[in-house]
């Protein structure tokens, strides 16, 4: 069983726009209600409120004339946001996310529809007051629609994120209907930076693909937009339809960055089988505040991610290395490894064997020669390393480790949000 989400548009009417609008707002106010009661029960007890803790608090909420307007709500949008928001409180305590904050107006809003949602023609169909809403659906929705989010941007444009459910059919032979992975097949090391986002190496030659830096090329046209936005009187009509223009600029970059790595993405997976890429730690990259926007610009995690999921449906797999891997201070002719190379030396020379590396071309042969040898002790990649003997014969040694890949595949489409 796998599950795949698709994003389309939507076209609401005036009519379910105001229905739209009116269960976001019970929707964010239920969710703030909801972490209060928790605080403030944690406070007084020790203990918080559970999901089914939450729901006992709606019935008597909807009884009481200053929220009797939450009963126009669907009641299984309410029930979501109770689930979403204990789930919340269990990342946090168990380390994967931060503590649950307080949801704004200003921002993205969005609903959960957990069942009884359909595809009609080119609509989706939801249950209660919302009804039929047109839909661009670019994609099939093939598999059984499990939960659908409705979301309205900053900019003012809706979408539904549709999760599908595909269950496994075995056949006679004991295949399934997509493929398993494998490492037999063509091998490819990537090295990710800033000057070039990507620099390759295939076992033949080194490719340099371009840092198109999106954010440049629009900051011109947005910091003129965000000096008008703030000229207008906060709370006012302009101010709002000022800071919409701002927020389509902000999509508009994040479509053009999206489309290019979804290309990239593809060129890559079709023709390779095996992708090799450094677990990079870009949280804690994007402390440095000279470097912050240019690295957020990149987008290299929603990169890898795209690397991840379009491996695992074409039967491919990704090889991340450790963080810690000397690639750039290791020669690839003879692995001697140097003890220092600053940011700003693009090229160097092995005090060893002589050769003239370039950084980056350099760094991407040893990833993808580090990427084989992980493959060939774990004895799953013999065929890939094609008789090289890759293990480094000086150096630093290293602590690899392999990810596995992503169960869910996720279909993002070239329009995000901003």
């Amino acid at each position: 069983m796998r599950r795949q989400a698709v994003k389309v548009r939507l076209y609401p009417t005036d009519e379910q726009i105001q229905v739209l609008a009116q269960h976001f707002g019970c929707a964010r106010w239920w969710w703030n209600y909801g972490l209060n009661q928790c605080i403030e029960t944690y406070k007084a007890t020790g203990k918080g409120l559970s999901q089914s803790g939450l729901n006992s608090l709606l019935p008597k909420l909807k009884k009481e004339k200053e929220t009797e307007w939450l009963g126009e709500c669907y009641s299984q949008v309410l029930q979501s946001v109770s689930l979403n928001l204990s789930r919340a409180y269990q990342n946090f305590f168990e380390g994967r996310a931060k503590y649950p904050r307080f949801k704004s107006k200003h921002h993205r809003q969005s609903i959960q529809y957990p069942q009884k949602v359909k595809q009609v023609d080119e609509s989706l169909k939801f249950p209660g007051k919302l009804g039929t809403v047109k839909a661009k659906i670019h994609r099939p929705l093939d598999g059984m629609i499990k939960t659908v989010t409705v979301s309205k941007c900053p900019s003012g444009k809706y979408y539904a994120s549709v999760l599908m459910e595909y269950v496994r059919v075995a056949s006679p032979t004991g295949e399934v209907d997509y493929p398993t992975t494998g490492n037999d097949g063509k091998v490819i090391g990537i090295d990710l930076g800033i000057k070039d986002f990507a620099i390759t190496y295939d076992g033949e030659k080194v490719s340099k693909y371009p840092n198109p830096r999106h954010l440049s090329k629009y900051e011109k046209k947005l910091a003129v937009k965000q000096r008008i936005a703030a000229r207008k009187n906060k709370g006012s009509n302009r101010r709002k339809k000022a800071n919409k223009i701002v927020a389509r600029v902000y999509e508009q970059v994040s479509n053009v960055r999206q489309d290019y790595l979804h290309k990239l993405s593809r060129k890559i997976v079709d023709n390779n089988q095996v992708v090799v890429v450094e677990n990079l730690n870009v949280k804690g990259m994007v402390r440095n505040h000279k470097l912050a926007k240019a690295i957020s610009d990149t987008g290299w995690g929603s990169f890898v991610n795209f690397l991840s999921y379009k491996l695992e449906r074409s039967g491919g797999n990704l090889v991340e290395i450790n963080r810690w891997f000397p690639s750039s201070k290791l020669c690839s002719n003879c692995h001697y490894q140097i003890s220092e190379l600053l940011l700003d030396a693009r090229t160097w020379i092995c005090p060893s064997c002589g050769t003239h590396h370039d950084r980056d071309g350099n760094a991407a042969i040893n990833i993808r020669a580090e990427g084989i040898r992980m493959l060939s002790s774990s004895g799953t990649g013999e065929d890939n390393a094609n008789g090289e003997d890759v293990r480094p014969i000086r150096g630093r040694k290293s602590k690899m480790r392999q990810s596995s890949v992503k169960l869910e595949a996720h279909t993002v489409t070239s329009l995000q949000c901003g």
